[in-house]
């Protein structure tokens, strides 16, 4: 029966087909390992974890049901145990006592639930539509906009299963076989929902085709028509994004749709005069207050559409950064505090490739792509390689003719010389032209996107099983929210306030505890081991107050979570 099965009775039963699953049954326990991350119980539930799960989802009989399932997934993504492999090292035993259990699964019974729980595609999407509805009806309350911040995050893919296109990679400055994952976040950085496009559309196809849609049928708190009559610069609410989305005609047609768009010029003007700048103070949603100079202007863009736009001076006093919005309501500072927040999706990113590992593969197997996806030509690919390599060598000839002066004094042979070099420099500069031209009167007469089936044999891709994926990223929102929630607890009762309260709570999730059940009072007493100072019990103990009040319920029980610091 595996390491660690004491449970003889429910494991037989579950053997022949007579146990629909194992009921959660706790005993004491002394210095459990990870026994920390029963704290995020409360966040998690909180957040979604087991919220309409059997509505969506259904395991066969067997001794692991799927409340119990769901919990393991959501503790060892706060634990850090990045993948399903990592628990060939730990201890089965330990870990079942936090689940209630005799042991957890082994790593091939883990896979295989996970594999049947991914089945059912429209399930599993429909589930992350309801988690993300709720989650943005508790993130804008009442009398606050929604903002919605969108950004494309580039996955690298390093496999042999399929020659995926490839991307550039910022990071690494290279163009690598990828997919993308757009991503659409709130304030502070808290994930909504993703969008993963195996063949890249580009930010503004993804926001207009899939992203604003989505938005728009989901978004629980949106503005009543009265309102909107009353006011015709209300918006229902604001998507804020960076110059790949810069699209004066999308900006045009978001606001037929009374949605409100914020994001950085793509085409910036000369600069304008520093007088019109003045000091202001903004507030960003991590409480920073940050002094900045601004200045606004109305702009109409090139098709007619009035906006306003707004510049943020650098230190240098020189470099000017121009924001433009059809937000026509909020306040100039406001406006500048939520284009920096925009950092904190960036942030998000970071974060949740190192401790998160979203990056990672959560299976090898690939799907077939529609035969009517539109890709680019490789022809058009290949030209445009092409003309971008001309265009910078033309650019660099013209440079180069341009400061090109004689600086010597007048001499008949040195002039002779400086008119032959700078009548070369143009030659050759002709020449460029010329075969720029050529290429791109070349690049015309070929489509930029074909359909897939058009592509040869050994061009053709396929994309990478994205249900898996999908369920195993909702799962790491659900965690990443929930430890979002402890910190927003926990930061402001630290004595340091310059002290990472994540760094805390990613301690405090492998820490050892005690479990003490008392079944006549219904209570289940998680006991933490005291940290290396006392400033640091401090903030533990109030995080312990602040969860006591939720008085949890363990899910499958009738026993009642109560969290002590402390070994008695």
């Amino acid at each position: 029966m595996g390491v660690g099965a004491t449970n003889v009775l429910d494991r037989v039963a579950a053997s022949i087909g007579e146990l629909q699953e194992a009921i959660p049954l706790f005993k004491d326990g002394i210095d459990l390992p990870y026994g920390g991350v029963l704290l995020a119980l409360p966040a998690l539930l909180a957040n979604g974890l087991l919220r309409g799960i059997k509505d969506f989802f259904k395991l066969p009989k067997g001794f692991y049901g799927l409340e119990s399932i769901f919990l393991l997934l959501g503790f060892l993504a706060l634990a850090r145990i990045k993948n399903p492999e990592a628990l060939r090292y730990c201890s089965p035993g330990e870990w079942g006592k936090l689940l209630g259990l005799d042991r957890i699964p082994e790593v091939k019974t883990l896979r295989a639930k996970i594999e049947y729980l991914s089945q059912k595609k429209d399930e599993i999407y429909t589930w992350g539509a309801e988690l993300s509805r709720n989650w943005m009806l508790e993130d804008n309350p009442e009398g606050v906009d929604s903002l919605f911040y969108v950004d494309g995050h580039v996955r690298v893919y390093f496999g042999s299963q399929t020659k995926l296109p490839r991307h550039y990679v910022s990071r690494t400055k290279l163009k690598l076989r990828a997919t993308v994952d757009y991503w659409v976040n709130g304030l502070g950085g808290n994930p909504f929902f993703l969008i993963n496009k195996a063949v890249d559309p580009g930010l503004l196809k993804a926001l207009e085709e899939e992203i604003v849609p989505h938005l728009e049928e989901n978004n629980l708190k949106v503005v009543s028509e009265e309102e909107l009559l009353k006011n015709p610069y209300h918006h229902h609410f604001i998507l804020i994004f960076d110059r790949e989305g810069w699209s004066p005609e999308f900006m045009k047609r978001m606001k037929t749709k009374r949605i409100a768009c914020l994001t950085y010029r793509k085409y910036q003007e000369k600069n304008w005069p520093l007088e019109e700048f003045q000091k202001h103070t903004i507030i960003t949603f991590s409480g920073n207050i940050i002094d900045v100079h601004l200045a606004e202007r109305g702009t109409l863009l090139k098709n007619g559409l009035w906006a306003r736009e707004v510049r943020r001076l650098g230190g240098d006093k020189e470099h000017q950064t121009s924001i433009i919005t059809t937000d026509y309501t909020s306040e100039l500072s406001v406006v500048a505090a939520q284009m920096a927040e925009r950092w904190s999706q960036e942030n998000f990113f970071k974060y949740m490739k190192e401790h998160y590992n979203i990056d990672r593969l959560v299976h090898y197997s690939v799907d077939a792509i529609p035969e009517t996806t539109q890709v680019i030509n490789p022809l058009y690919r290949e030209l445009e390689g092409k003309v971008r390599s001309l265009t910078s060598k033309y650019s660099r000839k013209c440079a180069e003719f341009g400061s090109l002066h004689l600086e010597e004094e007048i001499d008949p042979k040195k002039i002779e010389k400086f008119e032959q070099k700078k009548a070369k420099l143009q030659e050759e500069s002709e020449v460029l032209k010329e075969k720029l031209n050529l290429l791109k009167e070349e690049r015309k007469k070929i489509k930029k996107h074909i359909p897939i089936e058009s592509l040869s044999e050994d061009e053709k891709f396929k994309q990478l099983s994205a249900p898996r994926k999908h369920f195993i990223d909702t799962v790491k929102m659900i965690a990443y929210r929930a430890e979002t929630a402890m910190v927003n607890i926990i930061r402001f009762s630290m004595f340091n306030k310059k002290d990472d309260a994540r760094s805390l709570l990613r301690a405090l999730y492998k820490t050892e505890t005690d479990l003490r059940v008392d079944y006549e009072k219904n209570t289940l007493t998680v006991l933490l081991h005291h940290q290396a100072n006392q400033a640091l019990d401090k903030s533990i103990q109030h995080l312990c107050s602040e969860l006591n009040e939720t008085e949890t319920i363990f899910p499958g029980t009738t026993l009642r979570l109560i969290y002590k610091l402390g070994s008695s």
